[in-house]
C-alpha cells in the first residue's frame, strides 16, 4: 500500500510528490498526460522561470522526482476512485488496482471554448483567457473579448484599464447584461457587437472575426474568458463538496469535506475566494501546501496509533 497516491501529474501533483519524497513517503503519482496550458508555449509569474516553457518545466519537475526511490510515476488513466481513509483504491484503465491510505486529486479543469470556427483550435496561442498571464505581452494591441456573461466582458473594462484603448467586446449574439455594466462599457469607448461570429481566421497579431453579416473585425489579440469543466469525476464519486462554479471545496490545508482526500490547482478553491486561479504558480503552491499537511496528519495518526 502507498501512503499517497496523486493523481494528476501537472505542477500541482509533480510539487506535491517532490514534497512527500522528501519526507521518505511512499508515493504513486498517475499521470495521464494531460494537461489544461498544453496548447501554450510560455508560463509567467512563476519566479525565476517566467516566459518558461510550461512542458519543460514539467519535464524538469519529473526527472528532480528520480532523487527520491519513494515515488514512483505512472503513465496512463485512472478509471475509477473508491474507499476511504487508510483504505482507497485506485484502479487503472487498464484494469490494475493500487491502494492508498491518502489521495490528493490534482487533474485540474478544462477549457470549453465556444465552438466557433476557429476558436478552438486558437485558444492558448493568440486567443487567451487570463490578463494575468498575457495581458503584458498584448500591451498597446488591438483586442477584442469574446463572451456575453457579466465576468466574460467585465474583462474587456480590465484589458482597458490596463494594456490597450481598442477593445472590442464580442458577445456573439444576444446578451442579457445588466444595464450598469453596459453603462460601464460604454463610459470607458468599448464598442459593443452583438452579432453573432461565423469563424475567426488568421494568426496572433493579424486576426480576423468574421461575423454572419460577412462583416470582418481585424484584431491583433483575442481574449475569451471560456467556460470550464472537471477534467475528472474522482472529487464527486467519492463525495466531496462541490461549489456552484463546479471547483472542488477545500479549506485552507488543501483539504476537501471527505477525510483523508485533499484537491489542489486549478480544480479545487477555499469558499471565500471567488475565483479559481489557474496560474502555474498557484497550482504548484497548492501542491506543497496539500502534502505538507497531508504529512502532518499522516505523522499524527501514526503517534495516536502507537
Amino acid at each position: 500500500m502507498f501512503d499517497v497516491i496523486v493523481i494528476g501529474g501537472g505542477p500541482a501533483g509533480l510539487s506535491a510528490a517532490l514534497v512527500l519524497g522528501r519526507q521518505r513517503r511512499r508515493v504513486l503519482v498517475a499521470d495521464g498526460g494531460q494537461v489544461r496550458n498544453a496548447p501554450a508555449d510560455e508560463m509567467h509569474m512563476y519566479l525565476s522561470r517566467d516566459g518558461f516553457s510550461p512542458h519543460e518545466l514539467l519535464s524538469l519537475g519529473r526527472a528532480e522526482l528520480a532523487a527520491y526511490p519513494g515515488v514512483e510515476l505512472r503513465s496512463g488513466q485512472v478509471a475509477s476512485v473508491s474507499g476511504g481513509i487508510d483504505g482507497f483504491t485506485v484502479e487503472f484503465g487498464d484494469g490494475s488496482r493500487e491502494r492508498a491510505r491518502r489521495l490528493i486529486l490534482a487533474t485540474g479543469q478544462v477549457d470549453e471554448p465556444y465552438d466557433i470556427p476557429g476558436v478552438p483550435e486558437r485558444f492558448g496561442r493568440s486567443i487567451f483567457h487570463c490578463p494575468f498571464c498575457h495581458g503584458w505581452e498584448a500591451t498597446g494591441k488591438t483586442l477584442a473579448v469574446l463572451g456575453r456573461d457579466v465576468p466574460q466582458v467585465m474583462l474587456g473594462l480590465y484589458l482597458a484599464d490596463r494594456y490597450s484603448d481598442d477593445v472590442v467586446v464580442v458577445t456573439h449574439g444576444a446578451h442579457e447584461l445588466p444595464d450598469d455594466v453596459i453603462a460601464k462599457l460604454t463610459a470607458r469607448g468599448l464598442e459593443v457587437r452583438t452579432e453573432p461570429l461565423a469563424k475567426v481566421t488568421g494568426e496572433l497579431d493579424a486576426l480576423q472575426l468574421h461575423f454572419a453579416d460577412g462583416s470582418v473585425l481585424e484584431r491583433q489579440v483575442i481574449f475569451h474568458r471560456a467556460p470550464t469543466r472537471q477534467r475528472a469525476p474522482f472529487a464527486a464519486d467519492l463525495g466531496c463538496a462541490i461549489l456552484e462554479d463546479g471547483c472542488v471545496q477545500v479549506d485552507e490545508l488543501q483539504a476537501t469535506t471527505v477525510p483523508g482526500v485533499f484537491a489542489a490547482g486549478d480544480m479545487a478553491r477555499v469558499p471565500a475566494v471567488p475565483d479559481a486561479l489557474t496560474l502555474v504558480s498557484q497550482a504548484a503552491a497548492d501542491g506543497v501546501r496539500a502534502a505538507v499537511w497531508l504529512e502532518q496528519g499522516l505523522f499524527r495518526a501514526t503517534l495516536a496509533d502507537s
